[in-house]
């Protein structure tokens, strides 16, 4: 991985000298938490499909046989859970919260879980978010996980920077698509990342092409692909490209992710191959 971490990248019981939770300012999770690499999905701006992306990599981690978490850190606009189909609030014990898991075995903890209704609005300001962000690494029983992605608010706002700043991540995948605004946001979310010294991974542009349903030709929706000039250019390596795929769009809104067997999903899994390697 991109750092070099202890077993359980838990202070209390490391004996590594480098382990990235040790860094000034990390935070520990629960004592009863043991994730091995910590992962955080970042886009530059909204609508890029970002939670989209961490939900497939979630996926291509369970079917590699890894254990995987999505710690939603959306808060204002958490959509992890639905495309899950996971409702079922977490489990309040004396010593903790532990987040329901997804039919795939995916453990998910967003505020969504925790609202009456999943359309309530969470109207509030950058000091709270932040605190709910830190509570769901520390107050979360996320039990023995190889995996826990962070899916993080677009922008460079106040729960990215309490991500960056206090959880011991391995490192970020960028999320961003083919038109040349994205592209911009993508060097600020790359400056951001270095400012903090946190390693990217790497860049996966989404919705880089749709595939004629009839002939199957790639049509560049949004002009053709900049990935790997904008990947070259922020000096980050280039995880691949995405295309649009209805199939993976219907089964999100229907909370059935994870039965998705689209070519997206082989794309989730190279990925993944990439990231783990």
């Amino acid at each position: 991985m991109a750092t070099e971490a202890c077993e359980t990248c838990n202070p209390a019981t490391c004996n590594s000298t480098t382990c990235e939770a040790k860094k000034p300012g990390r935070i520990p999770p629960h004592e009863l938490s043991n994730i091995k690499h910590v992962i955080g999905i970042m886009s530059g701006k909204g609508g890029v499909g970002k939670s989209s992306v961490t939900a497939l990599l979630a996926v291509a981690l369970q079917q590699a046989g890894y254990q995987a978490g999505i710690l939603d850190a959306d808060i204002t606009g958490p959509s992890i859970p639905r495309m899950f189909g996971v409702r079922r609030p977490p489990e309040g014990t004396g010593h903790g919260m532990i987040p329901p898991q997804s039919p795939g075995g995916t453990r998910i903890m967003s505020l969504n879980l925790l609202l009456p209704h999943e359309d309530d609005p969470v109207i509030w300001r950058g000091p709270l978010i932040g605190g709910a962000v830190k509570q769901f690494w520390t107050d979360v029983i996320w039990g023995d996980l190889d995996y826990l992605l962070v899916d993080l608010p677009p922008g460079t706002g106040d729960a990215p920077l309490t991500v960056l700043q206090s959880l011991p991540l391995d490192g970020l995948v960028i999320v961003s698509s083919p038109q040349e605004l994205a592209q911009m946001v993508v060097r600020k979310a790359v400056k951001m990342a270095a400012m903090m010294n946190v390693k990217i991974l790497g860049l996966v542009e989404n919705m880089s092409y749709a595939l004629c349903p009839d002939c199957g030709k790639e049509i560049y929706l949004f002009g053709p692909s900049r990935a790997g000039a904008a990947a070259a250019e922020a000096g980050i390596p280039l995880l691949g490209t995405l295309p649009l795929d209805p199939d993976l769009t219907a089964l999100c809104d229907h909370g059935q992710v994870e039965d998705y067997c689209g070519p997206l999903l082989e794309r989730a899994r190279e990925f993944v191959r990439k990231i783990a390697g």
